[in-house]
């Protein structure tokens, strides 16, 4: 993916390998989207960074007091996540962005580890039904639920986990489809973000 440059990147370097998870390791909200974007995060280096999708996102948690800038160009910017980290159910950018299931299986252990190496875990966001169905897959796989199938997704859904177990906020993700028709509005996310914030 990283060979084929849009444009107006073609002077860049592309990361072109798999994305980490990033944010504060003391988080107690964990946001899980999809995958990086071809000339975003497959770009940069770290995941929703310089792409539309993430600058969406980051302009919610900012208001939300998540980030400590409204956007993210690079992995140079200078952005910090304060109580929250962002991982991904995939972690290259996919063709066509649609993540095979062999795809799933072969990330999903960095997802589980990224998940296990936060303690004070309180929160988590999924951000579309992809990413829905990973984190209840990997919560069945560690019999925290017995069955996907009593959840279903949908924006504003809240699932409470169980005792001890991270509250479970649902959001359509902020991909450019959803937004640019408005299915997902900086409203709608923010009101998800801010969700995640009253919970702690």
């Amino acid at each position: 993916m990283a060979e084929i440059k849009r444009r107006a990147y073609l002077d860049w370097e592309y990361w072109g390998r798999p994305v980490p998870g990033f944010g504060d390791p003391q988080a107690r909200v964990l946001i899980i989207g999809l995958a990086p974007g071809a000339h975003g995060a497959n770009r940069t280096g770290r995941i929703f960074t310089g792409d539309r999708s993430g600058d969406f996102l980051y302009r919610a948690l900012y208001r939300a007091g998540f980030a400590s800038q409204p956007e993210s160009v690079s992995i140079h910017d200078g952005l910090v996540l304060t109580d929250a980290y962002i991982g991904a159910a995939v972690r290259c950018a996919p063709p066509d962005n649609r993540p095979s299931p062999d795809e799933f299986r072969n990330c999903q252990p960095w997802l589980e580890q990224e998940i296990a190496a936060l303690p004070k875990l309180r929160v988590v966001v999924v951000l579309g039904r992809l990413a829905f169905d990973t984190h209840l897959l990997i919560l069945k796989n560690q019999g925290f639920i017995r069955s996907r199938s009593q959840f279903t997704f949908g924006h504003g859904k809240e699932y409470q986990m169980g005792e001890g177990r991270p509250v479970l906020l649902c959001s359509y993700h902020p991909s450019q489809q959803n937004t640019s028709t408005g299915r997902l509005t900086e409203t709608m996310l923010l009101d998800v973000i801010q969700s995640a914030r009253n919970h702690l």
